[in-house]
């Protein structure tokens, strides 16, 4: 691959610029070459013909876009000159087949995780605190309060600054040059030998702004998703507070819990503050039945589980020109990997998914889940478009000043995360996950509220690519966050925790990228790595009300 462009696929009519390009670099294009005409920064695409106004713009082996107007061989596209258009798609009956990748290194490999009783390993053990309407909020803060650092955890898992400490050598008569001198601050390896119960790797907190108000749908669709974040394997029990009075009721969610999990066996407090003698006594009980709920949890050890009970999300968010070259390719790469081990991977976003349905549909295994993938698209797009946000408006002004100029090439790089396997279901948002392989899952756009759903679907790991850097994490499944340039991954290592910016340098390749992110992930699902998200508690949690949200 040539270090300074790259045609992607050999029926695309564009270049990706690696490297910002001077006026006069000579560019091969087959057995043709020619110059460009104007500096083209990297990252952006330029035309390898010349362009009439309608002609269409073909990147990644399929239509991104159309000229608006004449474009020159070896200038640059923008905005100004070109617009989104995509592929119309329908269902064929077409089947891909697949070579799987060889995974024989891989085939005895086990990460240590939780068994739960239902079958499921989970990569952390968390407990759950879980408002089931905004009035309960407020007590669920209290309870945070009261519980996280008498029980040995900080709210930003990277480190805390121990003023106890301080106030103690004060008492003693220390001098103000011992206390200006005094060591405050206490890691997250420091505060974990302090925890009163060392096997629970945190409490979490789920404040939302749901649970009533709005339509029955919303509050439904939350019972659900709450449902799917107390089934989770990375979750070990829950409490669960209600008001009483509000459509969220708790019934709903036991049911949804039950659907998800027939024999369900967790800790589960369910406590209504309506039936309580004060708001005090609520709070003190809350805390009570969660601290004996803490001491089962506890009991749970890490044991060894195949690679093939790993599930693992694929997120992208702050996408640049590079991500669908790069981190993208190779997170596709490593899906790839893992459902030829027999385990789940997990592709959100639909809105990203435009201009890319027909290769999603041929790679459906079934008539059933090509017919579901195409109504949900087909209900999406309609929706986007009938309250005037239709699908070309998705790429974000950082998205298109990084090179992404229509969202159908935006998608067709953000679809790589899924790599080249069967899709073997497709879910609704919030639908579990219960076929192993590639399952196709209906979110929004929004990192937050997409990654919410991967947690709730069933993912125990999300892996989010990004080329512009995105500070986002999950309450409980540990979010890996995936560079697609060395630069990035330089000027934000505190976020990031891979990079596959060597490929655009051309010192890596897809399946070697993809192999070695295959085995951090066996890492950080063994709890030998921590990931950044979670050091530094980004416990971001947007349930999605299922309305528009690109």
């Amino acid at each position: 691959m040539s270090t300074s462009y790259l045609q992607i696929h050999p029926k695309d009519n564009v270049f990706a610029a690696l490297k910002d390009l001077q006026p006069g670099t000579n560019i091969l294009y087959g057995n043709d070459s020619f110059p460009v005409l104007a500096t083209i920064p990297a990252k952006h695409k330029f035309a390898a013909l010349d362009f009439e106004k309608g002609d269409p713009v073909l990147m990644y082996g399929c239509l991104v876009g159309r000229a608006t107007q004449v474009i020159k061989r070896g200038t640059q596209l923008t905005t100004e000159n070109v617009v989104h258009d995509s592929q119309a798609y329908k269902i064929s009956g077409e089947k891909k087949s697949w070579q799987a990748p060889d995974v024989s290194q891989w085939k005895n490999r086990t990460f240590n995780g939780y068994h739960r009783t239902d079958g499921s390993v989970g990569v952390a053990n968390y407990w759950l605190v879980i408002p089931l309407v905004f009035c309960e909020n407020r007590n669920v803060e209290v309870m945070k309060q009261t519980l996280l650092k008498a029980l040995g955890y900080s709210t930003s898992n990277d480190f805390i600054v121990d003023i106890d400490s301080l106030i103690t050598q004060y008492k003693n008569g220390s001098s103000e040059a011992d206390l200006l001198n005094a060591n405050l601050i206490k890691t997250s390896e420091d505060i974990k030998l302090n925890r009163t119960f060392p096997h629970v790797d945190g409490i979490k907190f789920l404040n939302h702004n749901g649970g009533c108000g709005g339509d029955r749908q919303d509050s439904d669709t939350l019972c659900h998703l709450l449902a799917g974040y107390v089934t989770n394997p990375n979750v070990a029990g829950a409490t669960i507070l209600s008001l009483g009075c509000q459509n969220a009721q708790y019934k709903i969610v036991e049911e949804a819990i039950a659907l998800r999990d027939a024999h369900f066996s967790k800790p589960l407090v369910i406590m209504e503050q309506q039936k309580s003698k004060s708001e005090r006594h609520f709070i003190e009980e809350a805390v009570k039945r969660t601290f004996l709920g803490l001491i089962e949890a506890n009991k749970v050890l890490r044991q060894p589980a195949p690679l093939s009970q790993l599930v693992l999300g694929l997120e992208c968010g702050g996408s640049d020109g590079f991500s669908g070259i790069s981190a993208n390719p190779v997170l596709g790469y490593t899906s790839d990997l893992l459902v030829a081990l027999g385990a789940t991977t997990i592709l959100s976003e639909f809105p990203e998914l435009n201009g890319v349905e027909q290769e999603l549909l041929n790679r459906c295994e079934t008539l059933e889940s090509a017919e579901k993938f195409s109504a949900l698209m087909t209900a999406y797009s309609k929706r986007a478009v009938a309250v005037g946000s239709g699908f070309e408006n998705n790429p974000s002004p950082g998205n298109i000043k990084d090179g992404l100029i229509t969202d159908a090439m935006k998608s067709a790089g953000a679809a790589k995360k899924g790599g080249t396997s069967p899709v073997t279901d497709v879910l609704d948002y919030p639908e579990k996950v219960t076929k192993k392989g590639l399952n196709l899952l209906c979110t929004p756009g929004n990192d937050v509220e997409s990654t919410t759903g991967l947690a709730g679907a069933g993912a125990t790991l999300i892996a989010f690519t990004t080329g512009l850097g995105t500070p986002t994490g999950n309450p409980i499944a540990p979010v890996i966050k995936i560079s697609s340039n060395n630069t990035l991954s330089e000027r934000m290592k505190d976020i990031i925790d891979f990079n596959t910016g060597t490929i655009i340098t051309g010192e890596d390749t897809i399946e070697t990228k993809g192999e070695a992110l295959l085995e951090y992930l066996i890492k950080v699902a063994s709890g030998e790595e921590t990931t950044a998200a979670v050091r530094l508690g980004q416990d971001d949690f947007i349930p999605w009300k299922r309305g528009i949200s690109l």
